[in-house]
């Protein structure tokens, strides 16, 4: 492979990663699980830096035009990933500048206009090396020779706010950061050179990937109604995160209980609940919060490996536990603001695929269900598939990877449909991204 970064000579780092658990488009667990199966590399540990008050930055200007800051070739994966800075919101709410990248596979040259774009919302990353602009690229490789486009955004707590912590499971937030990309490659992509044909444009992601991609939808339909999504794929999600998170406790068990942790870490942080550490997680996961989550050393399964294959009551707070405590009602309230299954509208001609695993033991069914109900049923979104099957587990992968696998070959029959070319990937192919 020859990498060659250009434009302020930005350092590439590849992602440690084997492969991440969903391909084409990613995953992470509580919606959002990505099982990384590399060991842990632990380097200096950085505390978690708070978000600085009054300063004036270049995001507080309309006029900030985005900004190429690297260029990567893969030679070995017929592709270019160029790197941008561009001017969004942080989980606060303040204007901010973000990163995300830009992958263009060799079937799409300055000469030949690329198919359309797609919008990659990424899987789940607990590592610095897990983004997007650090070299995390499985699920764009996957695309390859689709003729698209494809812009992924790192999120906030990556890339170029990498010195925060990062909003993880948090819907709205990072579907702004999201489109705010998307509009911004928009502008960036002609002055590379490259041309698409604008008529086209999908909208996807798994687990962590599916609940963002879900609120891109919400973004677009509330602000950007000039924009047109082709076809929302969308698997494996939380979309109603209260409800699931309720299941974990009620049923005292996760399969990945780095992800709980993490969730109730983010919206404690952003959405300024302010309830202390202790009200929240028991010992001894309490002690490493720092280490395992803010130092961004750990993958996933590195974090869950540390917690233990243990029932939920042995890691979170007698507090939390009891559903009816102040604590978990305040938390649940912060869960209810981010519901995609409630509180807005979407368009009636949207084409929207929910594809689930039914027997996912990372993210309940019921999310794909309960939003089917709120957009067919309460809105009378007609152009709604639900693809769920009792797939289980198969390939050697859990039942939440397994359903990865699935939703990824419905993405690439449903592109190569739109288009009528024959689908560019195999199956096989795709089982040996796991």
């Amino acid at each position: 492979m020859r990498r060659v970064a250009m434009h302020h000579d930005t350092p590439i780092r590849r992602s440690a990663l084997a492969l991440l658990t969903v391909l084409l488009l990613g995953g992470g667990a509580l919606s959002y699980s990505s099982c990384s199966k590399d060991d842990d590399v632990t380097t200096t540990q950085r505390p978690y830096m708070p978000k600085e008050e009054g300063h004036a930055t270049p995001e507080e200007s309309d006029e900030y035009e985005p900004e190429l800051t690297g260029t990567v070739r893969y030679d070995e994966y017929k592709l270019t990933a160029y790197h941008f800075n561009y001017r969004s919101q942080d989980p606060y709410g303040n204007p901010a500048i973000l990163s995300a990248a830009i992958t263009i596979g060799d079937e799409v040259t300055k000469a030949q206009p690329a198919r359309g774009l797609l919008l990659y919302n990424r899987t789940t990353a607990f590592k610095e090396a897990d983004a997007p602009t650090q070299g995390e690229l499985t699920a764009q490789k996957i695309i390859v020779g689709s003729g698209l486009i494809a812009i992924s955004a790192d999120h906030y707590g990556f890339g170029a706010t990498a010195d925060q912590h990062q909003s993880y499971g948090i819907g709205i937030p990072n579907a702004q950061s999201s489109v705010d990309a998307l509009i911004a490659a928009k502008k960036l992509l002609p002055k590379l050179g490259y041309r698409w044909n604008d008529k086209f444009l999908f909208n996807v992601g798994y687990s962590q990937g599916g609940q963002t991609a879900l609120a891109v939808v919400r973004i677009i339909t509330e602000q950007h109604p000039e924009l047109k999504i082709t076809q929302t794929i969308v698997g494996g999600g939380t979309y109603d995160i209260g409800a699931t998170y309720r299941s974990f406790i009620e049923s005292d068990y996760s399969d990945h209980p780095g992800t709980v942790v993490a969730v109730i870490l983010s919206f404690n942080e952003f959405f300024q609940l302010n309830i202390s550490r202790e009200k929240l997680f028991k010992e001894p996961l309490l002690s490493h919060i720092d280490e395992w989550y803010y130092s961004k050393n750990y993958s996933l399964s590195g974090v869950d490996r540390r917690i233990g294959d243990v029932p939920v009551s042995q890691y979170l707070s007698d507090e939390l536990l009891d559903l009816n405590s102040e604590t978990s009602r305040k938390l649940m309230a912060a869960f209810d603001k981010d519901n995609l299954c409630a509180g807005w509208t979407p368009r009636k001609n949207e084409k929207i695929t929910l594809v689930h695993n039914k027997t996912d033991k990372t993210v309940p069914y019921v999310n794909a269900e309960q939003f089917y109900q709120f957009a067919h049923n309460e809105h009378g979104v007609t152009d709604i598939e639900m693809y769920a099957r009792d797939w289980g587990r198969q390939f050697d992968q859990s039942e939440h990877e397994t359903g990865a696998i699935y939703f990824s070959l419905k993405v690439v029959t449903s592109v190569s449909g739109t288009f009528g070319i024959l689908p560019w990937i195999s199956l096989q192919t795709i089982k040996e991204f796991f």
